[in-house]
């Protein structure tokens, strides 16, 4: 069925697919680029380079031939368009999250209702010049956590996603990979563009996103990804996925 959509000749399509919890696509790619996004549920995708979780607030623009994965957090309404490769090379070079507004998420419901071969003298155009105007005007969202791939540091991440709690500072993680802090924090900069810390804060924050779709204990999710209090999470929660820990757990609810 996507095959039908990916070799559509118009500049951009959309596509609307519901799936169950759980599922897992496996790696793949498309030749055009997509703008993914859910109504409902949560997905986990997963690129060669990076991790990125998206709730119904944010959406993920990804380039023609990107290789990735999505994982189903919950039962997942996707509602996304393929955008020709010319018409994206126009919008962003690289992955990129953004918030999903009352008028975008309209857009895609609106271009995912219209068949593959719409009109040219139609409104879809319309509609997809509105959708492009959108992804350029949003503002790129901090919630990518990149990969790490250098082997001293990969471990530290590894032991990080595993368990996000681990308070460990890089002098102790010097002891356990063989490397000083200094080297480890220099290998997290130049892999990631972050430093440790805002590395780790954002793995511990993606954790607490999945953990809020089976668990409804907001203070035991705080505890379980390494916060101090309940408030403090909160904060952090919000000001990268722009919902509340408590709003968030209500997705899986809806």
């Amino acid at each position: 069925m996507i095959d039908v959509y990916e070799q559509a000749d118009r500049m951009a399509v959309g596509f609307s697919m519901d799936y169950p919890s759980g599922l897992h696509t496996g790696m793949h790619s498309h030749p055009k680029a997509q703008l993914i996004y859910g109504i409902s549920g949560v997905m986990n995708v997963e690129t060669e380079d990076a991790y990125f979780v998206l709730p119904p607030t944010k959406a993920l623009f990804l380039p023609p031939d990107e290789d990735h994965s999505i994982f189903m957090e919950g039962e997942v309404s996707m509602r996304e368009m393929f955008i020709d490769r010319t018409l994206a090379a126009t919008v962003a070079p690289e992955a990129r999250v953004l918030t999903v507004g009352p008028l975008l998420r309209e857009l895609l419901v609106a271009i995912c209702n219209e068949p593959i071969d719409w009109e040219q003298d139609g409104r879809c155009p319309h509609i997809i010049a509105l959708i492009i105007d959108e992804i350029r005007r949003s503002r790129t969202l901090l919630t990518r956590l990149p990969s790490v791939r250098e082997a001293r540091a990969s471990r530290v991440a590894k032991a990080i996603m595993d368990n996000p709690a681990d308070a460990r500072s890089l002098d102790d993680w010097g002891e356990t990979c063989g490397a000083s802090s200094r080297t480890l924090a220099r290998l997290f900069l130049r892999e990631t563009g972050m430093t440790f810390g805002q590395w780790r804060l954002q793995a511990r924050l993606n954790a607490a996103f999945v953990l809020l779709m089976t668990d409804g204990d907001l203070p035991r999710i705080a505890q379980k990804v390494g916060f101090s209090s309940q408030s403090a999470f909160g904060v952090a929660f919000r000001r990268a996925f722009g919902l509340t820990p408590a709003q968030a757990r209500a997705l899986r609810l809806d």
